[in-house]
């Protein structure tokens, strides 16, 4: 095969057209730019429970130091589910670099059961109109993203829709996955 050590993915840009393979339903998920913490706790009027399921210090994979222009490097991944009550809506992986949490970005080690986007959309910045890389994927049990949270989360249903996006903290690159789950749409 001579394709085998091309880096291969599955996401594919918001603005490539992906986007309208997705169900109606899903692409307002996936499309807005906004706090998505924001935006589901508008949906269903209340405040979202944060639950940690992992948060430690890993070597990034070849998908995603991608995104870090292949640069080898040490990284706080920090996994959560944001919840309404006991019900998981959204699976959150937040890939940091060591780098992103130097000066002004600390606080992202004490985040605790805290939502990543009160701290990344805290405050406008003055770029808040620079376009942001974001893409989507629909994942399915042979996806290596979907086995690894389905280990994470056993109930994870077998086909997901997700998007992934890269985001600037104080000009830091902080590497965002949203997984959604169904029960999104069913508050």
């Amino acid at each position: 095969m001579p394709h085998q050590h091309r880096l291969l993915s599955k996401w594919n840009r918001v603005d490539s057209g992906e986007l309208h393979l997705a169900p109606r339903r899903w692409q307002r998920w996936l499309s807005d730019t906004g706090s998505l913490t924001q935006k589901i706790e508008e949906h269903i009027a209340q405040k979202l429970e944060v639950r940690v399921l992992r948060d430690s210090r890993q070597t990034l994979n070849s998908d995603e130091s991608r995104y870090f222009h292949f640069q080898p490097q040490r990284c706080r991944v920090r996994e959560v589910l944001l919840c309404k009550g006991n019900t998981p809506l959204v699976i959150a992986r937040s890939v940091i670099p060591a780098s992103s949490i130097l000066g002004g970005n600390q606080g992202l080690l004490r985040l605790g059961n805290k939502p990543l986007g009160a701290v990344l959309f805290a405050k406008k910045p003055n770029s808040s109109k620079r376009k942001v890389l974001r893409e989507i994927c629909y994942l399915s049990k042979r996806d290596p993203f979907w086995q690894h949270f389905q280990k994470l989360y056993p109930s994870l249903p077998s086909k997901l829709w997700a998007r992934r996006t890269l985001y600037q903290l104080k000009g830091k690159p902080i590497l965002v996955c949203e997984v959604f789950l169904p029960a999104l749409l069913a508050t």
